[in-house]
């Protein structure tokens, strides 16, 4: 269940930032895009609950860019992201407009539309909330390679199908997918999954680390930059 990790340190949201672009309409969505459309290679980049107007993420997405992935951050939110300002609206009841179940299903005609405009192989990233819906993803034959960072909502059996390559970074902090947790994941894609896996923990950090972290905070921009590397490495190794 979210908790108060869930919504630390959100992110001031800006819908002008980014080397990219904004197209109004990819599979049915708005989508913040960037790197060449006429790549063949793509990346898919799902929010947390603060959606995809985040700063940090759209940097992520310009950083994939520049090693020839065509990067996709769409707005499986409707223009609704989480907002703590809203005391009648507690994440509780937020996320029951918006589960990862059907920002899922909401995915796929993204993917579809990505492939359609000449894309051969698409990889997905989710961060948190995103986190359940690249899970859900890589059990369904859409995408060729899988990262979660951090994700929420996730539990041991969820595990079961997945069917691409899959690597997750975690938290040594983190109450939503403890490391005691990912390790259950770990094992449980050692006996259900012949597809490669790895599972890292990193020390020292919280919830959110990869994509809530502050600017002028030079060591978490550091952890953060480690982890993206990670997951540049793994899209450059499975998306082909």
């Amino acid at each position: 269940m979210a908790g108060p990790q869930c919504c630390a340190n959100p992110p001031i949201l800006s819908p002008a930032c980014g080397d990219g672009i904004v197209v109004d309409d990819l599979g049915g969505f708005r989508a913040y895009t960037a790197g060449s459309p006429d790549s063949k290679l793509a990346v898919l980049l799902i929010s947390d609950v603060y959606g995809f107007e985040a700063p940090n993420l759209r940097k992520i997405a310009d950083e994939i860019a520049t090693s020839g992935f065509f990067v996709v951050v769409p707005d499986l939110l409707y223009d609704d992201p989480y907002s703590a300002n809203n005391p009648e609206r507690p994440i509780s009841i937020w996320i029951q407009s918006h589960s990862p179940d059907k920002g899922c299903q909401d995915a796929k005609p993204i993917i579809a539309a990505l492939k359609n405009k000449g894309i051969s192989a698409v990889g997905a990233c989710g961060f948190c909330w995103g986190g359940k819906v690249v899970l859900e993803l890589a059990k369904s034959c859409e995408i060729e390679a899988a990262v979660l960072c951090h994700p929420s909502f996730i539990n041991v059996d969820d595990i079961n199908g997945v069917k691409c390559p899959i690597l997750i970074l975690g938290a040594e902090n983190d109450h939503l997918s403890p490391p005691e947790l990912l390790k259950q994941c770990e094992q449980a894609l050692c006996l259900a999954s012949e597809e490669s896996h790895i599972v890292k923990i990193f020390p020292g950090v919280a919830h959110g680390w990869t994509v809530r972290y502050k600017a002028d905070d030079a060591a978490a921009v550091k952890r953060a930059q480690e982890a993206h590397q990670d997951m540049l490495k793994w899209f450059t190794q499975h998306v082909k």
